[in-house]
């Protein structure tokens, strides 16, 4: 009777990459939330940067999307702060706002990519798979 060789352990699966998503319109949150779960993220959704800070530093995300013009820290701060604490963190940065000094800052600070609301859907969902590809 020969025996059969044990099966090869299944493949290691990848977590599922977070999303952290920083605005403060409840609107933007609850798109994002509901489109980036759609897709098989797992979000996290903050009304503020001090937020986002403060659960970042227990669960890292594996990308940030922020607005730049919130209460208190804005977009830009926001992103500065991120660099000096988790640099390799993909940002992504959404405005109402694209004036072309505050993208060419963002982009310059690091920014993967700057989006005027309303975005392109596709765009942001290709973006977020390079991010999340690079993320690490």
């Amino acid at each position: 009777m020969d025996a059969t060789p044990p099966s090869p352990p299944a493949p290691a699966r990848e977590a599922t990459p977070v999303i952290a998503v920083v605005d403060d319109d409840q609107g933007i949150r609850t798109a994002l939330h509901s489109l980036l779960r759609s897709v098989g993220y797992r979000v996290r959704v903050f009304a503020d940067a001090p937020s986002f800070l403060a659960e970042a530093a227990r669960e890292r995300p594996d990308c940030l999307v922020t607005d730049i013009q919130m209460p208190g820290m804005g977009g830009l701060e926001l992103q500065r702060a991120v660099r000096a604490r988790y640099p390799g963190l993909p940002v992504i940065i959404i405005t109402a706002f694209p004036e072309e000094a505050i993208r060419e800052q963002a982009l310059a600070d690091g920014a993967l990519h700057f989006f005027a609301k309303p975005f392109e859907t596709a765009a942001m969902l290709r973006c977020l798979a390079d991010a999340v590809g690079s993320a690490g």
